[in-house]
């Protein structure tokens, strides 16, 4: 049997700390061919606030008592953790990284909204520590990615691309991390700039649409997990690709998976294209 996983989980006590418990407990009392599979829960984290601080990570998560305290020090979590997964805040996440980076632990991050200077300090701690950093986990979305590429690669300039995405009312940043990434994969198949071509909002009289450009549009309500389409418009057709999560959970299960991937590369920056062999200039 393979030596078993150390996963740390900073920000442990919210609704993806929640599952990411539930998800490395899962896998780790799962039983395939006779043996456990190699990962437990070691450290757990939350923010000084926090009401579940000093409770029992599983007791919290619902899934019995795992004997892993949550506590406020993300250093020791580091350090206590083979791997540590993050589905927090940029500050949050920024706030440890060169703690990370100082004790050789890599990471797997799951937080959105960083900015295009933030997003320059992962890859800058990436020369030291392997990370992979995604915009999401799903195995289902990221598929969604690669098609999306070819299919814009195919479609041309013929057809107008828009990007929708709904989410819960609760989420914080806006377009959601999916929908960026999945822009960004779609313009680096027709040799776009994302930055040079996204349209973010549109009120008031805008004039025509700019052929080449990427349009984003947001919904926020209820308790949506997370709907993405890549809407590609053309005349008299349009063709539509759509992801629809109806679980938290395939993120968590895709990020434990990613856990149990990361440990064992060099230093860089991945995905879940890395990891699942879907990255399109592979």
């Amino acid at each position: 049997m393979s030596e078993i996983t150390k996963i740390g989980i900073i920000g442990v006590a919210g609704r993806m700390g929640r599952m990411l418990v539930e998800a490395t407990h899962t896998r780790a009392t799962a039983v395939a061919d006779g043996e456990t599979a190699p990962c437990a829960l070691v450290a757990a984290s939350d923010h000084a606030g926090c009401e579940e601080i000093g409770r029992d990570a599983g007791e919290v998560a619902g899934v019995g008592t795992l004997d892993v305290s949550i506590r406020t020090d993300n250093q020791t979590v580091l350090k206590e953790s083979d791997v540590v997964i993050d589905f927090t805040l940029p500050a949050v996440t920024l706030s440890y990284l060169d703690k990370a980076v100082a004790s050789k632990t890599p990471l797997v991050i799951g937080t959105t909204g960083f900015k295009p200077e933030e997003i320059e300090r992962l890859r800058s701690a990436a020369q030291e520590i392997p990370i992979v950093f995604a915009p999401n986990f799903s195995v289902g979305v990221n598929l969604m990615f690669k098609v999306a590429s070819e299919v814009a690669a195919i479609l041309g300039e013929a057809f107008d691309i828009e990007i929708i995405e709904a989410h819960h009312r609760h989420k914080v940043d806006a377009p959601s991390g999916t929908a960026i990434g999945l822009g960004q994969a779609i313009a680096e198949a027709i040799d776009r700039n994302l930055d040079d071509v996204a349209v973010y909002a549109r009120e008031g009289h805008t004039g025509p649409r700019e052929s080449r450009s990427i349009g984003f549009a947001t919904v926020r309500g209820g308790d949506i997990v997370g709907d993405h389409t890549a809407l590609f418009a053309g005349d008299g057709e349009r063709l539509e690709i759509t992801h629809k999560a109806s679980s938290r959970m395939t993120f968590a299960n895709g990020a434990v998976r990613a856990a149990l991937w990361v440990g064992a590369q060099s230093p860089g920056l991945y995905d879940m294209r890395d990891i699942l062999g879907f990255r399109t200039n592979a």
